[in-house]
């Protein structure tokens, strides 16, 4: 099996995996920001920091379908956004179910102080909760999805650069691929 998936992705020529690096990252930007503006679930601090390697990634995508010389190394850097995502997105899920605390902002807010004093935080503050579940689907959020589906990518494209290692990839700059 693990012959067979090297075999499969050293037959993409690298192009492909950057427009699909490029896709995938402005896709998930996309509902992301559909979720957000279209259904109203307003981001947390922690989901915010999730969309970066999203759009260096759609970014670094772009570059690599651009500069051919530059793939490999976009594909790497890429997969590295990627690992780094699901690191952070596991660290949110963490604090989604109370394994863990999240930053300051991110869970129960101060409660010390007068009653005045907290009144006036309250009304002052728009903050989301990262240690809110907002939204799942069959008892998963969408950090939890984030995990799985970032942690995937980052090895795939780990994957693609062991299984093209020795590949050259001089006829991509010819016929343009």
């Amino acid at each position: 099996m693990t012959t067979y998936l090297l075999r499969l992705f050293s037959l993409l020529p690298p192009r492909l995996v950057a427009i699909f690096i490029a896709g995938l990252s402005v896709v998930s930007l996309a509902a992301a920001f559909i979720s957000q503006f279209g259904f109203g679930l307003k981001p947390c601090d922690l989901c915010l920091i999730q969309r970066v390697p999203f759009a260096l990634n759609a970014g670094l995508g772009l570059i690599g379908m651009a500069c051919l010389g530059w793939t490999r190394t976009v594909i790497g850097l890429s997969g590295f956004f990627f690992l780094v995502n699901s690191g952070v997105a596991f660290y949110h899920s963490g604090v989604e179910r109370h394994w863990w605390k999240g930053f300051s902002g991110c869970s129960t807010p101060d409660m010390s102080g007068s009653i005045e004093d907290l009144m006036a935080r309250i009304q002052s503050t728009d903050v989301t909760r990262c240690d809110e579940i907002p939204w799942d689907l069959f008892g998963l959020s969408m950090a939890n999805y984030n995990v799985m589906m970032c942690l995937g990518l980052g090895v795939a494209c780990f994957i693609y650069l062991y299984s093209t290692r020795n590949k050259k990839f001089q006829e991509d700059t010819i016929t343009g691929q």
